[in-house]
């Protein structure tokens, strides 16, 4: 028997993406216009990012050449653009830990799975990103049946009693959106102003007049909830003068922002900036050779947080890893005009 260490198997993958947002997905399709393989992982069970799990009914309007778009057809464009390479995407999974071999990287996740890859793209956004709770006692027994922190399919509420409570646009957007189908809706805030966009403002201070059919609750916080087995039946709110008020409701939105939370990449070793990884902003290295970040998650020098300057930071990383695989090989690049896509 021979005492030799058994071989490193083949990668599974060239390039593997931590993050299936809407950078993630261009990645994809950077890379395989390149001529390099993907793999996807998400802790979320779906694909799309923040863009399907908090708002996929909200209008995008700086996409070039997409006047207007909903966040949810942004996703099903990027994910018919980035089809003819074939990715892979492995969903509910969260990438725990990743270690160097030879020529690559091995990625750990929390279920176990191991994936190698000769590159890796981080595109995380935020990070691990989850919403701010209120602070209510029992809302654990509501959550995923009459509390939720995202709106996936807003039929659902139809003819339901809903409280949304927030100032910000995601807050404004949805009590908008949803007051075509709900009930009744309550917009709770503790302060009489709102944070969102001037025209949600505009649009809000129509639709809440008399007889209109979303009442601002103003200036007001969430106290209670009251019901059984998980289904409400009333929100208790209190006035910053102490005053209580009971809305009979059958649903809580909150939306109270996200908590940014790097989770095991923080442990990785890559210089950061909080929750953001520093990169090389002609590359979008880090600091770990062969490992990239785009999007909201990677720093540099006058960054902006925008989908379109994340869709241009996949192009540079995606030809930074092929210069990076291939160092002996001339690129005779072309534009996709001429190349095309790939031909079944």
């Amino acid at each position: 028997m021979s005492d030799r260490p058994e071989p490193e198997p083949p990668f599974d993958c060239d390039v593997a993406i931590i993050g299936a947002g809407p950078v993630g997905l261009f990645a994809v399709f950077e890379c395989g216009m390149l001529g390099m393989n993907c793999q996807v992982i998400d802790s979320l069970e779906a694909i799309g990012g923040q863009l399907s799990a908090l708002y996929p009914e909200k209008p995008i309007y700086d996409i070039p050449g997409l006047p207007e778009v909903l966040a949810r057809d942004l996703v099903a464009r990027l994910r018919d653009q980035a089809a003819p390479f074939k990715p892979r995407y492995r969903l509910r999974e969260k990438v725990c830990g990743v270690e160097p071999l030879a020529g690559g990287w091995r990625l750990r996740t929390a279920s176990g799975l191991e994936l190698r890859a000769k590159a890796v793209i981080v595109a995380a956004g935020a990070g691990a990103f989850g919403p701010n709770r209120p602070p209510l006692p029992g809302l654990e027994e509501f959550e995923g049946k009459s509390v939720f922190y995202m709106v996936q399919d807003p039929k659902l509420f139809a003819g339901k009693r809903l409280v949304i409570a927030g100032g910000g646009d995601s807050a404004l957007d949805w009590a908008l959106t949803l007051c075509a189908l709900a009930e009744k809706i309550y917009l709770v805030h503790r302060r009489d102003r709102f944070r969102g966009a001037p025209e949600s403002v505009a649009r809000l201070e129509q639709l809440s007049g008399p007889g209109g059919p979303i009442e601002k609750v103003v200036p007001y916080q969430l106290l209670a909830l009251q019901g059984d087995s998980g289904r409400l039946d009333s929100v208790t709110v209190r006035s910053l003068d102490g005053e209580d008020r009971t809305l009979e409701a059958d649903i809580l939105l909150p939306f109270f922002g996200l908590a940014g939370d790097l989770g095991p990449i923080a442990e990785w070793g890559l210089e950061r900036k909080r929750f953001q990884l520093r990169v090389d902003p002609s590359t979008c290295e880090t600091s770990a050779p062969g490992i990239y970040a785009i999007g909201d998650i990677a720093d540099y020098p006058q960054k902006l947080k925008l989908i379109l300057c994340g869709f241009s930071e996949a192009a540079l990383a995606a030809h930074a890893i092929r210069a990076r695989l291939y160092p002996d090989e001339i690129l005779h690049w072309e534009y996709s005009t001429t190349k095309g896509l790939p031909q079944d």
